[in-house]
């Protein structure tokens, strides 16, 4: 049997996945300044007073979508020891930032968040905080795979592989005319060769 306190805790998340899956709808549809506290509490079916029992204002909620997204992604960046065809394969069918499973609308609600955060400093003290966790995330990882190479080539590399990987996400929702597999393929080659380290010929 739950406790009290358990059972308190559950609800309390259930109420916050409520409000937040609504939150992403209305955001998505209206955008951040449009979207209303009332538009956000009819969707999820509570009422505006439950919602800031659970979030003070929209930048809070805000916080929690994009904390979530980052989350998830570095979830799913946990294990990449097979990083030259992970890499590769979701920036040729998405981006590094979008992994498989994630769902499209968690992907546009990024890029308007990052829109969002050439207006609104607390936006992009919380992008910059969250992308951060990311980024040294996975050079941490990268890292332990290839401790031969220094911390600052590490991050060097995880840059160019974001900057690949934001650029395709853009294209991909733009003017985007490459052949997927084709487009896999060269990703593959660049990654591999950023990898790569050359070997010293032997006197």
């Amino acid at each position: 049997m739950p406790t009290p306190t358990a059972s308190r805790q559950a609800k309390a998340e259930l109420r916050r996945n409520q409000i937040v899956d609504a939150a992403k709808i209305c955001f998505r549809q209206r955008g951040f300044h449009a979207a209303s506290m009332a538009e956000i509490a009819q969707r999820s079916a509570l009422s505006v007073g439950q919602i800031y029992r659970y979030f003070a204002n929209k930048d809070a909620i805000i916080e929690e979508i994009v904390n979530r997204i980052i989350n998830d992604k570095m979830r799913r960046l946990e294990d990449i020891s097979d990083h030259i065809n992970l890499i590769a394969g979701t920036l040729a069918a998405r981006t590094l930032y979008q992994m498989p499973g994630q769902s499209e609308i968690d992907h546009l609600l990024m890029l308007e968040v990052t829109a969002e955060a050439t207006r609104n400093p607390l936006v992009a003290k919380m992008l910059s905080d969250a992308e951060a966790r990311l980024f040294h995330h996975v050079c941490r990882n990268l890292k332990a795979l290839y401790p031969q190479f220094s911390d600052a080539e590490i991050a060097a590399r995880v840059e160019f592989i974001a900057v690949l990987s934001e650029g395709t996400g853009y294209r991909l929702l733009t003017t985007q005319k490459a052949d997927i597999i084709l487009l896999e393929g060269l990703y593959r080659q660049a990654i591999s060769h950023l990898f790569h380290q050359p070997e010293i010929p032997n006197d």
